[in-house]
């Protein structure tokens, strides 16, 4: 066993089951690891617990959505680091920066073919790697 680092950690929040398990398969099959969460309550205890390296934050979740699940994230010393970007089905140009505002560093629109999604995730990993020096908080 090398003493390299793990593959990025990804944290996939979606309320729809057949899609969260979607994005879930693809993304380990691109080598990613990945873990779920349901709704924001979900993700916020994840992220804190897990210290993911990327969230997919799906803006329309029940109880606290991903509007407000991320500006909890972001407020927070213990999870302001993490990439967080939004998914949402609404592509429109004010919904991206409605994300931005809310704390997200980036935005998705659903749906989105599996190539283009590990392509943006692994482009928000090296510029946010970059950014930091190349160095995660673990």
């Amino acid at each position: 066993m090398t003493d390299a680092a793990p593959n990025p950690l990804i944290l996939v929040v979606e309320d729809f089951d057949d899609a969260r398990e979607m994005y879930r398969d693809y993304l380990e099959f691109a080598g990613f690891r990945v873990e779920t969460a349901r709704d924001g309550r979900e993700a916020i205890d994840k992220a804190g617990a897990l210290q993911p390296d990327l969230i997919l934050m799906d803006l329309s979740l029940p109880g606290i959505d991903g509007w407000e699940a991320t500006r909890l994230l972001k407020a927070s010393p213990e999870t302001r680091q993490i990439i967080i970007i939004a998914l949402s089905a609404h592509a429109l140009a004010t919904e991206g920066e409605r994300a931005r505002a809310a704390g997200c560093d980036g935005f998705i629109a659903k749906p989105c073919l599996p190539p283009d999604l590990v392509h943006e995730i692994t482009k928000y990993l090296k510029n946010h790697g970059a950014r930091r020096g190349g160095q995660r908080r673990r």
